[in-house]
């Protein structure tokens, strides 16, 4: 990464993209998307304003980008977001930690939420190519299934992510030389599954819920590629 571009000025055209075009719900986690295995993926800082803001360069590939760890500063907590009673999760960041000396979990967390957000609104409008850089094979695949069974059914999500209420990571470790976090996502969402009609058949477009999601991502720590990839969801029902 190059560092031209700050990385607030990211998260800002990120958040504007998922407010304002992408704020849609998927049913992630319910029907895709389970226990999938790590493989890289996510490109540079550039990409992804250039993806989101629907400003692509002809020689960029139609792809969306999150970079969930572009570290320029010292990690001044790096158990911030860690329960310190909790020596398991505490060691998994370390060890994550002196693997790469620039992970950061404040910085790892906030694109983990901008990931979350465009992943939603994606996969509710049916981008699976945009889907395809942000996950490994495994989750694209059960992804993808699901937009098309849902566009040959005549189905469409007509969700709204409202808010992310909280994000924490609550496991963290390296397995096979590969760096594995899973963040507790705790948003508020309208759902709503329409048929070809436009009948709704699933959920209320008057209701809003709170959804509890559990998503892995995973980097390889020995990479020069600082980005991470979702590798696994699944959601409390």
């Amino acid at each position: 990464m190059s560092g031209e571009i700050p990385y607030i000025d990211i998260i800002f055209f990120v958040m504007i993209a998922a407010f304002l075009v992408l704020r849609l719900r998927s049913v992630l986690g319910r029907r895709d998307g389970h226990e999938s295995r790590p493989r890289d993926l996510f490109k540079d800082r550039e990409s992804l304003e250039n993806n989101v803001a629907g400003d692509q360069p002809d020689d960029q590939p139609d792809d969306n980008v999150v970079p969930l760890s572009d570290l320029t500063g010292d990690d001044d907590d790096v158990l911030s977001t860690a329960d310190e009673a909790d020596d398991f999760l505490a060691a998994g960041i370390r060890q994550i930690k002196d693997a790469d000396p620039d992970f950061n979990t404040k910085e790892f967390l906030s694109g983990a939420k901008a990931a979350f957000e465009i992943i939603l609104g994606f996969y509710a409008s049916g981008k699976a190519d945009s889907l395809k850089p942000l996950l490994n094979a495994d989750v694209f695949d059960n992804f993808a299934q699901a937009i098309k069974d849902r566009e040959q059914s005549g189905q469409t999500l007509d969700d709204t992510l409202i808010r992310i209420k909280s994000a924490d990571i609550v496991e963290a470790f390296i397995e096979d030389r590969t760096a594995l976090i899973t963040v507790k996502f705790i948003s508020e969402q309208i759902n709503t599954l329409r048929d070809q009609n436009e009948a709704v058949i699933e959920g209320d477009p008057n209701t809003i819920n709170e959804v509890t999601d559990f998503w892995t991502f995973s980097h390889d720590p020995s990479s020069r590629n600082p980005n991470w990839i979702l590798v696994a969801t699944r959601s409390l029902d």
